[in-house]
């Protein structure tokens, strides 16, 4: 028997219910205990609908309209979802002005801290803001790693409708990375400043308490009591406890594909990235030693003197110009392909999250289809409760589904436009310094010239 055919009380099977965004406007707003509310207005065809049949005009979560036709298929979705070179979507980011923007924040200054137990390594985290929910309106205290960790795992269970930005991985692999090196700290440090700058720039996460405790608190250990998990959290956990889903919607299933595809790409050029970076290393050691070879010979060989000079002076400028090059491949190309690795898996276990609320509700309405057919027993309040926070859900996720892919077309047009230039740099220094070379090696020949002819 179809769920579906007999669904009571204008409830809806979950391929046939209308999409929040798609019909009704719905305001988002952060509770008390830092859960997002969603409210929907009911469905205006059941027995216990709302007012008249006039559609407000479709928002997220912050009021601005967004486009609200679907793709007819998962193929069409994907290509809609391409990265492309569209201006126009870096035009509509709704998330990048500052004029409306209230909450700043900064990680920066790493110290290192030595004591007989540990050592380890803390940020400084500055504040400007003014909301009121803040007692002042700057703050500036220092945060380690673990604090980070904490931040998100409590975003985590308290937002679970919410896609939660990655933070850089805590482990590193002994002997191969110092996690105590410049290098390293200053990589880590610009991933938690991202981290943070994406939270406080959310419209439902910066309104966490969670955060404000991590902004704010001296000691994070005295505010345990916000570690509660919230209603939703504890629902969403246990939400596929005895239910199997039936099958995803094509359009949250076009977004799995799409992430399966471009977590592929993102491994591959990974692999490659970290083999040229390899290449290039040895490739320094050995341009170095090339160059001494010639700095050398030319301690030896007065009549060459001249042009040996020119050339060892060549090439350290090309050893100069590969090091930066190197440089921008580390610390900045590097970390963002594993950083969207990181977004992936968070994307990913959203998805798995809303497909248990699926599966909940899918079968909590089987089975109100059951008795009511039985006994002719009322749809009991959960099932409805179970679609209201399915639809709060498939809310949730496509707004941060569009912020996600709005962060990702700037931060790659930002990364590929700073490796082309890094790359016109190093072939510009390594061609004027050679012609250079050549200049002055066609002058010298020149006057070598003159100077016999006048004998």
């Amino acid at each position: 028997m179809s769920v579906g055919a007999a669904a009571p009380r204008g409830l809806q099977p979950v391929t046939e219910a209308t999409h929040p965004l798609s019909a009704a406007q719905e305001t988002l707003s952060p509770a008390p205990d830092g859960t997002a509310i969603c409210h929907i207005p009911s469905n205006n065809n059941g027995s216990g609908g709302g007012g008249g049949g006039d559609k407000e005009a479709t928002a997220l979560t912050n009021g601005t309209p967004v486009e609200t036709s679907s793709p007819a298929s998962a193929s069409s979705l994907l290509n809609r979802l391409q990265l492309d070179d569209d201006q126009d979507a870096d035009a509509l980011d709704l998330y990048a002005s500052t004029e409306t923007r209230d909450l700043f924040v900064t990680v920066d200054d790493p110290k290192k801290h030595v004591s007989t137990m540990e050592t380890y390594i803390t940020y400084r985290v500055s504040t400007k803001t003014t909301r009121i929910e803040f007692q002042l309106p700057e703050y500036s205290l220092r945060r380690r790693y673990q604090d980070f960790d904490w931040l998100r795992m409590k975003l985590e269970d308290s937002q679970p409708t919410h896609l939660i930005p990655p933070l850089p991985e805590k482990f590193v692999m002994k002997g191969v990375v110092d996690r105590f090196s410049e290098e390293f700290v200053e990589t880590r440090m610009k991933a938690l400043d991202k981290f943070l700058k994406r939270v406080a720039d959310h419209p439902v996460l910066s309104f966490n308490p969670h955060l404000n405790a991590f902004l704010t608190a001296k000691d994070l250990n005295k505010r345990q009591g916000l570690a509660l998990l919230t209603k939703v959290g504890e629902s969403v956990k246990q939400a596929a406890g005895g239910y199997k889903l039936r099958g995803r919607p094509a359009e949250y299933s076009a977004m799995g594909e799409y992430l399966d595809t471009f977590n592929q790409k993102l491994g591959t050029l990974d692999r490659i990235a970290q083999r040229i970076l390899k290449e290039q290393t040895e490739y320094l050691v050995e341009l170095r030693e090339y160059g001494s070879v010639y700095a050398g010979w030319a301690g030896s060989e007065d009549s060459l003197r001249q042009p040996l000079e020119g050339v060892a002076g060549c090439v350290s400028t090309c050893c100069g110009a590969m090091e930066d090059l190197s440089e921008n491949m580390s610390q900045d190309l590097l970390p963002v392909l594993r950083e969207y690795v990181l977004y992936i898996e968070s994307m990913k276990n959203v998805l798995k999250k809303r497909d248990q609320s699926q599966a909940e509700y899918e079968g909590r309405l089987e089975a109100a289809v059951i008795r009511k057919q039985e006994d002719k027993t009322p749809v009991p309040v959960e099932v409805e409760k179970c679609q209201d926070r399915l639809e709060c859900f498939n809310a949730d996720l496509k707004a941060d589904w569009e912020r996600w892919q709005s962060n990702k077309r700037q931060d790659f047009k930002q990364l590929l436009t700073s490796m082309a230039d890094k790359n016109v740099n190093y072939y510009e220094k390594c061609q004027s310094a050679w012609e250079s070379l050549v200049s002055m090696l066609q002058d010298d020949q020149a006057e070598n010239t003159n100077e016999t002819n006048c004998d």
